[in-house]
């Protein structure tokens, strides 16, 4: 492409001939372009480029004209290795009070680290916390309303493009839509004034039972129009993980135990929310997560932590796992992540797999995902993968952990914030200044193809509009409604069945809001506890209504090295038959890992215990409400005790138990919950999507998205690696749901 140098307001129009000239060199429709610091170059015929390098020429990574392998040809032959290295590095960047940079390390990551994505984790709410000093933020910062958050991000963007090349800021977030109890950082995100549509379980017992993808299709009108209106362009998801590990606390993040029916979910996903490969109408790139399939987790434990760290296929069905990913990648997703853990004894096609970490692993990474399952787009690693979980590689020092990612094949590490390290590595000759400008290509392409270096802003003004409107929120009460499963409904002795509760009915209701159920037309005892010990009996009620939830309590106290937990000699990890926490690297190889990685320091020298979720490692096991109840670190809400009186007090036959199967949890004998009139399993609903199924204003569709097992010992004996359990060790299975 011929040069066209413009220097200055009066030669721009001195030279508009030899710039129209330019502009007929390619074709394309002009988009809408935004700039805030740098000049924008004009046509006589009024076609508009940004002058990004601020240099008055219309360079080829500026023209929106020409494909975008010759702009990002163009990009990378005038990036230096810092500014290519700096693409290699996303961190959490959160708004400061009220959206602003204040206390923020803006200054630090753009100018000086030269990066270009970030985690934006800030709970979006309508009403922000106050700036007075009263409020200390969390690690997942501020909250801010929708229109801070887009100013937070606009402001990100105009430092962004005042940088020498005005390289646009990707931002992304773990699932923000959806009914979430438990939010943690790192995993899931609280709604806050965002459209809640059920969890990820949900959304596939609700397609089940439709029998299509539509309430996928809702989902992703709803987050397309939310996510864009304050510029979040990027998602940490979703999860591909099969839940074939009932014990994994990360089975509320995933869809479903079947890989068909993942498969098509994954499709839908990509579809909808890129509308296929990455383009200027995409609205939210995905990096669909955790290859090579995270359920198989040894005991159901998680490698967020280092006792939890294997992954085992005793039933040789790795390969399944695989097919939810390849679906994902057929549609053109833009990333994958690999997990942090480590296969156990994994033969698969011929090929033994190394025992180290999956993002660490060519095997994984290159081999067979590139290789064998054709993915093009580009690797993001797991957060913390190389300071803090690096399972396989503990012994290794922090440069070596990113020698291995970066070789092994992945793109840009998450967690990370340190470009001179990978400057280093390249001028030490450990990795090549080739692979790094391979990485920054593949991350780029996401960039020029979103419409970014066109327009990275948003408006501000209409963000409130646009995230949570009621037409948004009438989609997600649909597919929250369409969700719910039913699976018992006995007869009661008038001869009808329990379900659905007439109108004028008196009930009893425990973990719901009184005014709601009152709304649909019933005299409602409320059986919340108004003072410790203190709860109205049900015996005159008709019927009971009692929301089930389970928590896990009592995690934080737990340290590697405590004498009641990680270093507790009456606790064994059955693998090792050692203590919980000797795995951690602190204790395995502590020159290198002076801070034990359970301990989860966040900030620096104040420990946190097991953030992340899930119970403690040795009540791992107890998934059946009576072992759950006697467990330290889980909690039934009511109380199981609670839930047994009122069942005692009312008649358990006149008892409708409606369930938040967060894993898939036993409904053992012992606990007398079996017994109810009727049971609805939900999956992140709210008070007024129960009671429209409740009341028979809307007939329960929802089916099944993975099996409910008869005992706890089926559970245990279960290879994490399959879904379902034996006939007679089935509950109800996979696909099961009754109707009205």
């Amino acid at each position: 492409m011929k040069s066209c140098r413009i220097q200055g307001t009066l030669a721009l129009f001195l030279t508009i001939g030899l710039l129209s000239s330019c502009a007929t060199a390619g074709t394309g429709t002009p988009p809408a372009l935004a700039a805030r610091v740098k000049p924008i170059l004009t046509t006589p015929a009024g076609v508009r480029f940004k002058d990004l390098n601020n240099n008055g020429q219309l360079d080829p990574y500026e023209d929106w004209r020409l494909p975008v392998d010759t702009r990002i040809d163009d990009l990378l032959s005038r990036m230096s290795l810092e500014e290519k290295a700096g693409m290699m590095l996303i961190q959490t960047l959160n708004a400061g009070c009220a959206g602003t940079l204040a206390n923020t390390p803006t200054s630090d990551f753009i100018p000086t680290q030269k990066m270009t994505r970030f985690i934006l984790r800030n709970v979006v709410k309508d009403t922000a916390d106050p700036c007075d000093g009263s409020v200390t933020p969390g690690r997942a910062g501020y909250v801010v309303t929708p229109q801070q958050i887009a100013e937070f991000t606009n402001t990100v963007q105009a430092l962004a493009e005042s940088q020498r090349l005005g390289i646009p800021v990707q931002f992304k977030d773990n699932a923000r839509n959806h009914y979430e109890t438990d939010p943690r950082f790192g995993i899931s995100a609280g709604a806050g004034a965002f459209t809640e549509f059920p969890k990820e379980a949900g959304i596939a017992a609700a397609a089940l039972g439709t029998g299509d993808m539509s309430p996928v299709k809702a989902l992703t009108e709803v987050m397309s129009k939310e996510w864009r209106s304050i510029g979040l362009r990027g998602m940490y998801g979703y999860m591909a993980d099969l839940a074939t590990e009932p014990r994994w606390y990360r089975v509320h993040e995933t869809f479903t135990e079947d890989a068909e029916l993942d498969a098509k979910i994954m499709k839908a996903l990509v579809q909808g929310l890129q509308g296929g490969p990455v383009n200027p109408n995409s609205a939210v790139a995905l990096t669909i997560k955790h290859f090579p399939g995270g359920g198989p987790q040894e005991l159901g434990l998680d490698p967020h932590y280092s006792f939890g760290k294997r992954q085992v296929y005793p039933g040789g069905a790795f390969g399944a796992h695989l097919a939810p990913f390849k679906a994902a990648i057929d549609a053109g997703v833009s990333a994958i992540m690999p997990y942090y853990g480590v296969p156990v004894d994994l033969r698969h096609e011929g090929v033994s797999y190394d025992a180290i970490g999956f993002a660490f692993s060519k095997q994984i990474v290159t081999d067979l995902l590139r290789g064998k399952l054709g993915f093009g787009g580009y690797v993001n690693s797991d957060t913390g993968v190389i300071n803090d979980r690096a399972w396989g590689l503990e012994m290794k020092t922090v440069p070596e952990r990113v020698a291995a990612a970066i070789n092994g094949g992945v793109d840009i590490l998450s967690g990370f914030s340190s470009n001179k390290t990978i400057t280093d590595l390249v001028k030490a000759g450990l990795v090549d200044e080739e692979r790094v400008t391979l990485a920054a290509r593949r991350l780029l392409a996401e960039q020029f193809k979103l419409g970014l270096f066109e327009n990275p802003y948003v408006d501000a003004s209409r963000a409130r509009a646009a995230i949570g409107s009621d037409v948004n929120r009438a989609k997600g009460l649909l597919v929250q409604k369409q969700s719910i499963v039913l699976l018992q409904n006995r007869a009661q002795t008038h001869g009808g069945k329990t379900l659905p509760l007439a109108a004028g009915a008196r009930v009893y209701t425990m973990g719901m809001g009184k005014a709601d159920v009152e709304h649909y037309g019933y005299t409602v005892t409320d059986g919340n506890y108004t003072a410790p010990g203190t709860r109205p009996s049900a015996a005159s009620a008709d019927f009971a209504i009692i929301r089930v939830q389970v928590t896990n309590v009592n995690t934080s106290g737990y340290r590697t090295r405590g004498p009641s937990s990680g270093a507790d000699s009456g606790k064994l990890n059955p693998t090792t038959g050692k203590p919980w926490g000797a795995e951690d690297p602190c204790n395995l190889n502590p020159s290198v890992n002076p801070v034990c990685v359970d301990d989860v320091q966040s900030p620096a020298g104040v420990a946190g215990g097991l953030v992340f979720g899930g119970a403690l490692p040795w009540e791992t096991d107890n998934l059946s409400f009576t072992t759950m109840a006697a467990s330290q670190s889980w909690k039934v809400t009511p109380s199981l005790a609670d839930i047994q009186a009122v069942m005692n007090e009312v008649g358990a036959n006149r008892t409708v138990l409606t369930i938040y199967f967060r894993n898939p949890y036993v409904l053992d004998d012992a606990s007398g919950l079996k017994n109810a009139g009727a049971i609805l399993a939900g999956f992140g609903v709210s008070d007024t999507a129960l009671l429209e199924v409740i009341s028979g204003r809307f007939k329960p569709q929802g089916k099944m998205p993975f099996a409910l097992a008869k005992t706890l010992q089926a559970v245990i004996d279960n290879e994490p690696d399959v879904p379902g359990y034996p006939a007679a060790d089935t509950l109800f299975p996979f696909g099961f749901g009754l109707s009205y």
